[in-house]
């Protein structure tokens, strides 16, 4: 059976920590992280090639399998919602991170599971030989054990599991395409949720929580206390090995790049310093104050291509009597709500076509004047003649595509449009072609 085209490996760890970490001067941890580039990128092109198993039928809330350090999915069941714990403690973990996850939906959010419509939630633990990352696929939760050195169990932080949780109500939502400032909210959306359920398991709020992503994944040996910290992004870690937290936490220090889809997990740190400062203006229980915004925000209509000032802009409407508050944290981080703060359009007659890195984060950019000398101005202008980007829009999927790759075209007289590589027109194709190679 072929896989839906929503499913991808969406991963907690970002591609350029695992590659720092191929440098490590233990051979164990730089095969570990090369073994995870590896399964993450055979994971994408199976899912590019639809060579992807269909989801499997869950009974009840959620579902725990183990794939006993295979890398067959989902795997032999161990633990299903209603059962006693197993004594596993990673199934435990699994299942209890889903559970309180899906219990905050539910409670707060008044929404039933990650697709608003009661899907059970199928996670799978012991993946692979001490795999160092955790993911979503568009059908479950996938979880490794750590290399037992630089990484530990995925299942121990239950911010990891509610992150990866959170990119599937994400996909169900807005759809915020994996690439630039929507990908970069993307992750940003993912924390959010992490942080809420964290600090309602610890019993926290918004002035005692610690507002780190990912706290206790990294080991004693190494020089960090998570994979991110959404107060004072790029203060997370700073190793020898590993290098320091590249995240940035204002638009003033925005950086623009090729590499990471766009910096979408670097990038991410803006809208997660937004929601914590306007957590802690509001106060108390960051999931029902600042969370409820967020949340009605996602699922505003807001769309794929939606940028840093779009969804301000969507939060600061959903806000209500705390408005002020919300404005003013976007605006602290340096984005003003519903000021336009993408890159420039291609100006006057050009034609630009972005591609975003895909699982890599290799990217490329491209502008082509119609009216210039350029010999494939010609044929641009036929293909673009023929291209209605509306109506691409309206046939695109509305889901996100993380570590796939995917196009901005942007083309005169019309909104650009963005779009997953499968789903490229053969008009469309054509003009990838010419102007990228």
């Amino acid at each position: 059976m072929s896989a839906p085209l929503h499913a991808y490996p969406c991963t907690i760890v970002p591609p350029y920590l695992l590659e720092r970490m191929r440098g490590h001067d233990d051979p164990h941890c730089a095969s570990c992280a090369s073994q995870t580039l590896a399964l993450d990128a055979e994971l994408r092109e199976r899912t590019l090639t639809r060579d992807v198993a269909g989801p499997t039928p869950v009974t009840g809330d959620w579902a725990i399998h183990t794939a006993g350090n295979t890398t067959d999915l989902p795997g032999r069941l161990v633990r299903s919602a209603g059962e006693p714990e197993s004594g596993d403690a990673a199934v435990d973990e699994a299942a209890a991170g889903i559970a309180a996850t899906l219990a905050m939906l539910r409670e707060v959010f008044d929404r039933d599971s990650y697709d608003g419509d009661g899907a059970g939630v199928l996670g799978t633990v012991h993946y692979g030989q001490d795999y160092d990352n955790a993911f979503w696929n568009g059908t479950q939760l996938v979880f490794g054990d750590g290399d037992g050195k630089v990484f530990g169990r995925f299942t121990e932080p239950v911010d990891v599991l509610a992150h990866e949780l959170a990119h599937a109500l994400t996909e169900r939502t807005a759809g915020l395409a994996y690439q630039g400032q929507p990908g970069a909210l993307n992750e940003s959306v993912s924390d959010v949720v992490g942080a809420c359920v964290k600090q309602r398991v610890l019993g926290r709020t918004a002035e005692t929580a610690t507002w780190l992503v990912g706290e206790g994944i990294f080991l004693p040996g190494v020089q960090g206390k998570a994979l991110r910290s959404m107060i004072e992004p790029g203060t997370a870690y700073d190793d020898p090995t590993l290098g320091k937290d590249p995240q940035v936490g204002s638009m003033a220090d925005y950086v623009e790049t090729d590499e990471d889809n766009g910096g979408v997990h670097i990038n991410s740190g803006i809208p997660n310093r937004a929601f914590v400062l306007a957590a802690r203006a509001i106060g108390g229980d960051s999931a029902e104050g600042a969370g409820r915004v967020w949340y009605a925000a996602l699922t505003s209509g807001i769309g794929p291509d939606t940028d840093f000032a779009g969804f301000a802009q969507a939060c600061v409407a959903a806000a209500g009597d705390h408005a002020d508050a919300v404005r003013s944290a976007w605006e602290q981080v340096g984005v003003t709500p519903g000021t336009a703060a993408s890159p420039a359009p291609a100006a006057g007659r050009a034609v630009r076509v972005t591609r975003s890195g895909g699982f890599a984060g290799i990217g490329a950019s491209a502008e082509l004047d119609l009216d210039g000398t350029d010999p494939r101005a010609a044929q641009a202008q036929e293909l673009v003649a023929r291209t209605d980007l509306a109506s691409v829009r309206a046939r695109a999927p509305q889901d996100s595509h993380p570590d796939r790759f995917a196009y901005r075209i942007e083309v005169p007289g019309a909104a650009p449009v963005t779009v997953a590589e499968q789903d490229l027109t053969e008009d469309l194709q054509q003009l990838v072609r010419l102007l990228l190679g």
